[in-house]
């Protein structure tokens, strides 16, 4: 139905209480089987109601940050079969597109020195937890004051499983970092964990404890962005769809936001290349699949 047509229509059948209809008519130029047909159309319930309401739904959840394809594999996931171009107009249609604007991001970098051989080698999947984990170091800034993000990420179903946040890039909050992501473990033997050159990474407190655990160290080489991409990859995901947003008025409330997007990204942000499931929820399907 063109929307002119629709409009008329509407309009006619709200002043039919107080004018006749042929008045109404002749007035807006339009015949009486064209008004009737029109009126038929808009009486007609919209088959896509609920899918509408289920998309409003999945944009609110997610802050706005879910793009069409990604609301389209949430909907998969309710139950809803339904096409990209179909949730493409709809969302156009309901007036909401995702908030997010990717943007180059920039890695913090410290400085370079001795290496570590890069076992890794770009092979970023791993057949089970605890195989490959990578790490980096990212920087923001509020004002005239720097925040610096600390995590690790699992390969298996890129889950962030331990991080730290500190006001300046020392060596203390890397260690913590892995102190939380290995727990109470003595050992994790066959672990392999890959990071830049950065100097945190080349010190020797934080090669010995690794050494301990007898996870294996492995490096990017030099001026490489690629060896590590998929951690420099969530930082942009991160940024993009938190960081860039909103102009934060201090670190403090900047790291609150972290914490709750680290949570969200965990549990709740589904990924195509998941299954369409979130992090936490892909390993707990893993782990269930594989009791039988």
């Amino acid at each position: 139905m063109r929307k002119p047509e629709r409009r008329k229509t509407q309009i006619i059948q709200e002043l039919r209480r107080k004018h006749a209809l042929e008045e109404l008519l002749k007035h807006a130029g339009m015949a009486r089987s064209t008004f009737y047909y029109h009126l038929k159309q808009l009486q007609q319930k919209d088959k896509y109601e609920t899918i509408k309401l289920e998309i409003r739904d999945i944009y609110k959840l997610n802050k706005g940050r879910y793009g069409y394809r990604r609301i389209q594999e949430e909907l998969q996931n309710r139950g809803y079969t339904i096409n990209h171009k179909t949730d493409y107009a709809l969302m156009r249609e309901l007036g909401i597109k995702s908030v997010v604007r990717v943007k180059k991001y920039a890695a913090y970098r410290g400085e370079q020195g001795r290496i570590a051989e890069n076992i890794l080698n770009r092979d970023f999947k791993a057949s089970q937890p605890e195989q490959k984990w990578v790490t980096d170091i990212t920087e923001f800034k509020v004002q005239d004051k720097k925040l610096y993000l600390s995590p690790i990420m699992d390969l298996y179903n890129r889950e962030i499983i331990s991080f730290t946040l500190a006001d300046r890039p020392m060596l203390q909050p890397v260690l913590e970092m892995v102190k939380k992501a290995t727990g109470n473990r003595q050992k994790i033997p066959g672990l392999i964990i890959h990071s830049d050159q950065g100097w945190h990474y080349q010190n020797q407190q934080y090669q010995n404890l690794l050494k301990e655990k007898e996870i294996k160290i492995s490096m990017s080489r030099k001026g490489n962005c690629l060896d590590n991409a998929v951690i420099e990859n969530f930082f942009g995901t991160l940024k993009s769809e938190l960081f860039y947003l909103k102009k934060y008025q201090s670190i403090h409330e900047l790291k609150k936001e972290i914490k709750q997007y680290i949570h969200y990204y965990n549990h709740q942000r589904i990924k195509s290349s998941l299954n369409g499931k979130s992090p936490v929820q892909y390993r707990a399907s893993s782990l269930n699949l594989n009791h039988y």
